[in-house]
């Protein structure tokens, strides 16, 4: 069943030079209970697709248009009053960048705390009960309950804000690089963490990343986005195994993989500027299979396979008519 469904979403950022586009006419739907995998390139529009389904665009930006439907309900068009009600307790984010989103001053049960008490209209003492069983679900004890943000590792931290974005019981958690600036090691204890929560609480989770390895340990479906764009969909193991789009082939090329003696390829040139962006295919100018008619392509969307869509004008017609 749907739970979010996105139509025709343009997002607009206004800067000194003029209006970027970072998302640019943005279709897409998501699973109740499923992990989402939002990847591409920095640029590419996944951190504003997540701060849209929370309506906390920075001031510079504006929806321009379309539509975002959540169970049902297009949150657009709701009072500001109505999506403080909504925003942290039926969606939540994890941000990137745990320490800026932490305040020193404030210890961190209290902290975990905070978003019931908003929410839930309970009292402080019952709010600490229930973030403490929270904490230590996500494998904080009691050592750390009431310990301060500096007095803890960049791990411990990001199982903080994920045990905030999870208190209110939300139905749907967006992870925004929730493993950056961690060590190997604690990237697969958080991504771990993250996977047993979704499956105990059915939490339909969407992980913004550019780290296509680790969303694939840890999605159902991966959106691949370059320049304000949507390139391919599908499942996790149809990306991988039978990738479409060239971006997204190119993706795949430069990950090295331990296993195999593969040559690590990079992806040729650099990404576009959305202040004045190409028509037709945005990644034309760096495509090895790009051809005279992808400088007119409108983004149709071509199905070549069981769920798995790609917008790319190579495959116009048929399935079978690129490389």
């Amino acid at each position: 069943m749907t739970i979010i469904e996105i139509k025709n979403l343009t997002v607009n950022y206004k800067t000194n030079k003029g209006y970027v586009s970072a998302l640019d006419n943005i279709s897409l739907e998501i699973e109740r209970g499923t992990v989402t995998g939002l990847v591409g390139e920095s640029g590419s529009g996944k951190t504003t697709l997540g701060l849209a389904l929370l309506r906390i665009l920075p001031p510079a930006a504006t929806i321009k248009s379309g539509e975002i439907i959540v169970d049902g309900v297009d949150i657009l068009k709701l009072k500001e009053d109505e999506m403080v009600d909504l925003r942290g307790k039926k969606i939540s984010m994890v941000f990137q960048g745990a320490m800026n989103y932490l305040n020193p001053l404030i210890n961190i049960e209290e902290q975990v705390a905070e978003p019931l008490i908003i929410h839930e209209n309970i009292t402080k003492k019952e709010a600490i009960r229930i973030a403490r069983d929270k904490l230590a679900l996500v494998g904080l004890d009691e050592n750390v309950w009431r310990r301060y943000p500096h007095e803890l590792s960049g791990g411990m931290r990001q199982r903080v804000v994920i045990a905030m974005a999870i208190v209110t019981s939300p139905d749907i958690l967006i992870a925004d690089e929730p493993t950056t600036a961690l060590d190997v090691l604690t990237q697969a204890r958080i991504i771990k963490l993250i996977k047993s929560l979704q499956k105990e609480f059915n939490l339909t989770t969407i992980i913004i990343s550019h780290d296509l390895p680790m969303v694939s340990e840890i999605a159902d479906d991966i959106i691949v986005m370059y320049g304000g764009k949507i390139c391919e969909i599908g499942r996790n193991e149809e990306i991988l195994a039978n990738a479409k789009h060239p971006y997204t082939k190119g993706l795949l090329a430069s990950i090295p993989d331990p296993k195999t003696p593969k040559e690590i390829v990079g992806i040729p040139g650099e990404p576009i500027s959305l202040l004045n962006p190409p028509s037709g295919c945005r990644f034309y100018s760096r495509c090895p299979s790009a051809r005279e008619t992808c400088k007119t392509y409108e983004y149709e969307r071509y199905t070549v396979g069981d769920g798995h869509v790609v917008l790319c004008n190579l495959y116009e017609g048929s399935e079978d008519e690129c490389c």
